[in-house]
């Protein structure tokens, strides 16, 4: 900062100052300058900068307000990384002289502190939490964050950027509090924004009834799929597209302002205000898939071969067949116990126990 804190200090002090435990007033051609650590009364302005000049509470004074991006969203972020609204200025400094660690979504975000108060900040994926940084691919250009969050592990595209996909092996170092921030919106956008705006008690939602009604095109038929009798199609949406498993938001949509769903909306930081795009599409396929009358069909299955399609059909749901190894033969999703229930149960045309999908409802 070399000296700028000082020189802003002392063109701020007529005003007043009053932030994390420094204050400064001045009254006449005297200052009066206090902190938990000193107290000064009746100061010239050159004893104001020599007792400025080395303040902690100054410097930081300087990084909140010349600094950090002082849009309110972005600042009030800043401020809760470190827990600022709670935690007294000395034991947070304390604290970030060890790295003080939240978490975003996957992201891990460490805020540090250097010897003129400017925070700094280390971003990596949660689950590279203890991984040498040798071994890590560093990034510095926050934009470079749109390129990692558009592919999962396996390199398939990912539609929907808050599910729990976001590939691992890179770091952002030493970024400053403005790189942090962009970078932490590209993985996540609006994630900031929306935060902040439901902490303020301004989070427009938009639930699910309305999002429904202006929906055109090909996504129009999802509003016959809108039935007045009921809402439970609408639970098991979110049960299906919304738990925490599959997207790392926090539901806060419901059926609609008076009415809300049964289903747990999860545990996210970050607030989700509307049915997204991913929802949508999904609910056009099964508005249609519904339409369909049921149907009855005898299948004959062993006890034991009734619960594994149950466990195949959760453990497709819950993601987890890409965990299961083939020596895993005791897992009902298991690659060779399937083929065996398959061998066993399927005839040629692969239907099971060799009933034919009745579409056309006859006996």
């Amino acid at each position: 900062m070399h000296g700028d804190h000082v020189d802003a200090l002392v063109a701020t002090a007529p005003d007043g100052i009053a932030f994390d435990d420094l204050r400064v007033d001045r009254e006449g051609d005297r200052y009066a300058f206090e902190t938990p650590e000193e107290t000064h009364g009746a100061l010239n302005e050159d004893d104001l900068r020599a007792v400025a000049a080395d303040s902690p509470f100054v410097r930081n004074w300087y990084f909140w307000h010349a600094v950090a991006p002082q849009k309110a969203d972005r600042w009030a972020f800043l401020r809760w990384l470190e827990d600022a609204e709670e935690t007294a200025l000395e034991r947070r400094l304390e604290n970030l002289a060890d790295g003080v660690v939240s978490e975003w979504g996957q992201l891990r975000v460490t805020a540090t502190v250097d010897d003129g108060g400017e925070r700094r900040y280390h971003v990596r994926h949660v689950d590279d939490a203890r991984a040498d940084p040798a071994a890590l691919t560093a990034h510095e250009d926050p934009r470079a964050a749109r390129d990692l969050a558009k592919h999962d592990e396996r390199g398939r595209y990912r539609p929907l950027k808050s599910a729990p996909t976001l590939r691992t092996g890179w770091r952002f170092a030493d970024r400053s509090a403005a790189d942090l921030v962009e970078t932490v919106e590209t993985f996540y956008p609006a994630s900031v924004a929306n935060w902040h705006r439901e902490r303020e008690g301004e989070l427009d939602v938009t639930h699910w009834h309305e999002t429904v009604e202006r929906q055109t095109g090909i996504y129009g038929v999802v509003q016959t799929w809108d039935r007045g009798e009921g809402y439970e199609h609408v639970n098991w949406v979110a049960e299906a597209c919304c738990a925490d498993s599959q997207c790392l938001k926090r539901r806060e949509w419901h059926y609609d302002d008076e009415t809300e769903l049964d289903v747990d909306g999860g545990d996210g930081v970050v607030p989700c205000r509307e049915p997204c795009s991913v929802v949508i599409a999904a609910a056009r396929q099964w508005t249609k898939l519904e339409s369909e009358e049921s149907r009855t069909y005898e299948f004959e299955l062993t006890p034991s071969e009734k619960e594994q399609v149950e466990g195949i059909v959760d453990a497709v749901a819950d993601g987890s067949v890409g965990d299961i190894r083939e020596a895993d033969v005791y897992e009902d999703a298991n690659r060779y116990r399937a083929r065996f229930l398959r061998a066993k149960r399927f005839d040629g045309e692969g239907n099971l126990s060799g009933a034919p999908t009745d579409r056309d409802g006859g006996e």
